[in-house]
């Protein structure tokens, strides 16, 4: 088994919530009592933004000029964030033998992995993945592809999650969909170093990386999109996302966690993705769980906003466990699309 061993977060300045509404998409959506109430009830408190809409509206901007942005301003804070994981783990670039950088909002070639590269002086064989608009779930298919390489070439690697979603603003709309786009959604970069266990050691906090499940529903397809236009990428969220991954949530947990002789009770802690409220709300009550086990996801969502596939490595970075005790990790997306984990606390 491999564990994670170290985790860094790095996110643009804060900006209040309510800030947002009254100095840009109050004016942004139309002001009317709809998007009012959207903004009042998401969960959101606080947001971080690359862009900052007070001072410079992008919802004009065309996807070339976007990905420009995303190229500038992008590269640092992945670079803080990995550089932060690093240092937990107590390892340096040099010991990597893979990268893999996850994002659904900026691409270029030669891309972030190589920016990576450069900035932190990655040995030239380091081996790189990217992975590229999977959406809010994909940091973990990415911990699995960490865990599977270390696990099998016995070197340390190093998984980031960047997203700038605040660059994909889109032109003034009342649309309800738009507007609870940009109610939740936000920036952040994510980190974690993965070691295998020969060289980890369980006795230093961490988080050995059991299994990984997954779960798509391609009938549903339609109710979750993230498409590329002229004027950036444009959400396609439909209010019935929570009650079409109702069905999925209990029978892929159950199934993940009894091939380790597990069951719900027995998890101590659970991060899950919050994609908003009512998606937090019915994997509470698919699962039987108390409000409690969705504090730390609606810490995340009230301090952080949605920032797409670096959520929930934040949400696991609230997890307090004892060693040895089980936590489910779990995230959402196009697919529709479940995955899940499940992890072992060390240390």
């Amino acid at each position: 088994m491999a564990a994670v061993t170290g985790i860094g977060v790095a996110t643009p300045p804060p900006v209040p919530q309510e800030a947002l509404w009254d100095g840009y998409f109050r004016a942004h959506t139309g002001g009317g009592g709809v998007a009012r109430r959207i903004f009042a009830g998401s969960g959101v408190r606080t947001r971080h933004t690359a862009v900052d809409p007070f001072t410079e509206d992008i919802s004009g901007w065309s996807t070339a000029r976007r990905m420009d942005r995303f190229a500038e301003q992008a590269p640092a804070l992945a670079t803080s964030a990995l550089s932060d994981a690093l240092a937990e783990a107590g390892r340096s670039p040099a010991d990597l033998g893979l990268l893999v950088v996850v994002s659904c909002t900026g691409y270029s070639t030669p891309g972030l992995d190589i920016a990576l590269a450069e900035r932190l002086g990655l040995a030239a064989d380091t081996q790189r993945l990217l992975v590229g608009h999977m959406g809010c779930y994909a940091a973990i298919p990415g911990l699995g592809t960490v865990s599977d390489f270390a696990t099998a070439r016995g070197l340390p690697a190093a998984l980031v999650c960047v997203e700038l979603t605040s660059l994909h603003v889109q032109p003034p709309t009342a649309d309800p969909e738009q507007v609870v786009a940009h109610a939740l959604f936000s920036d952040a970069a994510a980190a974690v170093v993965v070691e295998p266990g020969g060289q980890a050691g369980w006795d230093v906090p961490g988080w050995e990386v059991l299994d990984i499940a997954a779960h798509t529903d391609t009938d549903t397809q339609a109710l979750m999109t993230w498409r590329i236009t002229d004027l950036g990428f444009r959400m396609g969220l439909s209010a019935r996302v929570p009650d079409a991954l109702a069905g999925a949530v209990r029978p892929v947990v159950d199934k993940m966690l009894a091939r380790h002789g597990a069951d719900v009770d027995s998890v101590a802690g659970w991060a899950v993705h919050p994609g908003g409220p009512r998606v937090l709300d019915v994997v509470r009550t698919e699962l039987g769980l108390p409000e409690s086990a969705m504090a730390p996801s609606r810490k995340v969502l009230a301090e952080h906003g949605n920032c797409s596939s670096a959520t929930v490595v934040l949400v696991l970075r609230e997890i307090a466990a004892r060693p040895g005790e089980l936590v489910v990790a779990m995230a959402f997306g196009p697919g529709l699309t479940l995955y899940a984990a499940v992890l072992r606390r060390t240390g």
